[in-house]
């Protein structure tokens, strides 16, 4: 009987067995995959900037001169929005700055020394932009509207006379932009203007113009900037 007893149970812990490898395995949890955000340049911006400027060509009266030797510093500020589609990047963008770019030079008229300067006061401009983006890199490049408001004047005897004017003219140029820490980017830039001949009282009338290059840095920060997943 006991044989029977044991033969029994060790029958029903196979049959416990079989039928629990048989039961469907139970589902895993559900782990979500996690997708890094990619960063998207599109928004409004708005930065300051800064650098240096030089003009060597200048067109006095039609005739071109390559020795102007105008040189200086500029600070100023920028404000523009980007679209971004897939890797490329749409933009409009206006800037404005005040400077001392100028050349000075001082020469004796009949025994008395006179100063004679040309300075750009200011300058800006209105472009367009259109860049190629990795992740927070853009590298772009720019060109439209450029502008410049020129002084020259001559002092002798304590006594100064000075005549501006107001500059139209074109611009283009590129640079590259870093984004870091949420919305704010830095960025690197290289632009060449020509600003057309304006008539000058204080030269008899003769016209003048000139070529002028800056390289400038400048931080921006986006007021909108969003980041969001791409899968």
């Amino acid at each position: 009987m006991k044989k029977i007893l044991a033969l029994g149970t060790l029958m029903t812990i196979a049959a416990t067995i079989s039928n629990a490898a048989d039961l469907p395995s139970q589902p895993q949890a559900y782990r979500p995959v996690v997708v890094s955000p990619a960063f998207d340049w599109t928004g409004f911006y708005i930065g300051a900037m800064g650098g240096y400027g030089w003009s060597n060509n200048a067109n006095i009266g039609g005739l071109n001169v390559t020795n102007a030797n105008l040189k200086g510093g500029f600070v100023g500020g920028t404000l523009g929005a980007n679209w971004q589609m897939g890797m490329l990047v749409l933009g409009v963008e206006a800037d404005g700055a005040w400077s001392d770019i100028n050349r000075t030079e001082t020469d004796f008229i009949f025994g008395i020394p006179v100063t004679l300067k040309d300075q750009i006061q200011a300058f800006g401009s209105v472009t367009g932009r259109l860049g190629v983006a990795v992740q927070n890199v853009l590298i772009y490049g720019k060109g439209g509207y450029g502008w410049m408001d020129n002084q020259i004047s001559g002092s002798a005897l304590g006594l100064t006379v000075s005549e501006s004017h107001f500059h139209n003219g074109w611009t283009i140029g590129g640079g590259v932009e870093f984004a870091f820490a949420g919305p704010w980017s830095v960025k690197g830039e290289y632009m060449f203007a020509r600003y057309l001949n304006e008539p000058y009282t204080q030269l008899n009338g003769t016209t003048l113009g000139a070529d002028v290059q800056t390289v400038k840095a400048g931080i921006n920060y986006r007021l909108n900037a969003p980041i969001t997943a791409r899968y």
